[in-house]
């Protein structure tokens, strides 16, 4: 099964270090039941692609929680048996939960398929986003725009052998 773990660029310097992600438990976020019934679809392209925009905002919530990290949204993809990967089913179309899985145990990174970053030109609006995003929270609709400007930035895909320049830079 195909998870993303949302990072921020010290925890993926960590990870690169230990070699591993982790230690458990990890939240990431995959296509899930919950998921596919909120995404009406299909098509497993687009539902992985909203997994992954689901786990780009958990990066932004760490981002929030650590106003010293490099202001860009990191998510690596890992492939990992479909036993390892704990959905909480009471929280299955909890709107705060969508795609939201429990990885128990660190995992390896040579498990990762590819890295995921905002590019240097969306910092800034990341930066607001994270800054925004307890308002956002809190309903205030303006916040709310300014935390939905950062998704308008896609996220760069990496080669996992790409890591030590991600980190370096």
């Amino acid at each position: 099964m195909r998870v993303y773990v949302p990072l921020t660029l010290p925890a993926l310097a960590q990870a690169h270090r230990a070699g591993e992600l982790g230690p458990g438990p990890l939240t990431a976020y995959a296509v899930t039941p919950g998921l596919r019934e909120w995404y009406v679809s299909d098509d497993i392209e687009e539902l992985e692609y909203a997994a992954l925009t689901r786990a780009a905002h958990g990066a932004l919530r760490l981002l929030a929680a650590d106003p010293d990290a490099v202001r860009k949204r990191v998510v690596v993809a890992v492939d990992i048996a479909d036993g390892a990967v704990h959905a909480d089913p009471d929280r299955a179309l909890d709107p705060d939960a969508l795609g939201e899985v429990r990885l128990e145990a660190a995992v390896p990174l040579g498990k990762a398929a590819a890295v995921h970053v905002d590019a240097d030109g969306a910092a800034v609006d990341v930066a607001k986003a994270a800054e925004a995003l307890a308002a956002a929270y809190g309903g205030d609709a303006d916040a709310q725009f300014v935390v939905d400007g950062a998704d308008d930035h896609e996220l760069l895909w990496f080669a996992t052998q790409e890591i030590e320049h991600l980190i370096a830079g």
